[in-house]
């Protein structure tokens, strides 16, 4: 290790095969003109990093190894570009993960986060599961100094289940959350900030039943035991809900929630289905005019302000929904609590000597 280099501990996707790997790596403090050097104080564990993980069929299509993963993270800046002047060392930081160009023509006209040319830290650039990252400055989010950094390391995902529940007006109006993995758990929890009269959630998994009735839903639905288009009705006195937040990306959560969703109402789908969808286009969406609504990410950097307003003010119940805090060394653990699906979000907190075989 030189002065122009600093050392650390990183987790690396190195082989074309399932698991990370462990690595002492050094990581250059020399900065573009334009960029921040971060020391991380936690991460979080995310669904794309299980793909990346298990190496699947999109990771295999995606990724370029060897790359250091993760993106998920708050830290403390400890190093900025000769051209950076919106944030300063010292800052207590997370990321929004979508490096936008700025020059497209949706980054032009405000809606970065659907811009053309995105770059993922952790999927494209190396990203966070390591002592220090390296980022653009312009994605560098500033926190409240006296936050929790335990939740601002799931600000990211938070932004996503944000940016789906409050797309349409969910006040006081029946909402619907499909899908309680930890993204839908933090929309169960956005939905009842934001003030929602009754909050439905559909769930398979036991024990993610359990933390969105403790989160605030007031109806759960187990889709294996229940017909859930019937009970969603019953709730509803025949109406169906207002506001369907889709977080699960299964084909039949999806199709069903499209037979209970009330005439006018909203759909925000963020959940990816690996199988395609079959609608009955005329009567479920055209003769009940409904709106349907794709979510990409956060709004850069609207959601984020929203999200800040929420941690600050206390309004959600984040150490419900991060369930586990474990050591950075220990992500083969992470990996295996998250695909039992017995878990909210995993926190990694990387530690400050260098690891050793």
């Amino acid at each position: 290790m030189t002065k122009d280099t600093l050392s650390m501990t990183a987790i690396v996707k190195d082989q074309p095969q399932s698991g990370f790997t462990i690595k002492k790596k050094t990581i250059s403090t020399t900065l573009e003109p334009q960029e921040d050097l971060i020391k991380i104080k936690t991460a979080s564990f995310c669904g794309t990093d299980v793909h990346i993980y298990d190496y699947d069929a999109w990771a295999k299509k995606r990724l370029s190894l060897p790359l250091t993963v993760g993106h998920e993270f708050s830290g403390e800046i400890i190093k900025v570009g000769r051209d950076v002047n919106r944030v300063s060392v010292g800052d207590v930081v997370s990321a929004e993960t979508h490096i936008i160009c700025g020059t497209c023509e949706f980054c032009l006209r405000g809606e970065g986060h659907i811009c053309e040319n995105t770059e993922i830290i952790g999927v494209d650039t190396d990203g966070c599961f390591a002592g220090y990252v390296k980022i653009p400055a312009a994605n560098c989010f500033v926190n409240s100094k006296d936050a929790n950094p335990l939740h601002l390391s799931v600000q990211e995902p938070l932004g996503n289940a944000v940016h789906t529940m409050t797309h349409f007006d969910i006040k006081q109006k029946t909402v619907a959350v499909v899908g309680c993995g930890p993204l839908g758990l933090m929309g169960v929890d956005v939905a009842r900030a934001y003030g929602a009269k009754k909050i439905i959630a559909i769930e398979i998994n036991g024990y993610r039943r359990e933390l969105a009735k403790e989160l605030g839903a007031h109806v759960i639905i187990n889709p294996l035991e229940e017909d859930v288009i019937k009970r969603v009705l019953e709730e509803t006195d025949q109406r169906g809900v207002d506001v369907v937040g889709e977080f699960s990306g299964n084909k039949t959560a999806i199709e069903q929630s499209f037979k209970y969703i009330k005439p006018g109402g909203g759909m925000s789908l963020l959940g990816i289905p690996a199988e395609d969808i079959t609608l009955d286009l005329a009567n479920d969406i055209v003769f009940k005019g409904i709106e349907i609504y794709g979510v990409v990410g956060r709004k850069i950097y609207d959601t984020w302000y929203e999200v800040k307003t929420l941690i600050d003010n206390n309004q959600l119940n984040l150490d419900k929904i991060i369930t586990h805090q474990l050591k950075l060394k220990d992500i083969d653990e992470a990996a295996k609590i998250m695909k039992s699906g017995n878990s909210g979000k995993i926190v990694l907190i990387p530690e400050d000597d260098d690891y050793e075989a």
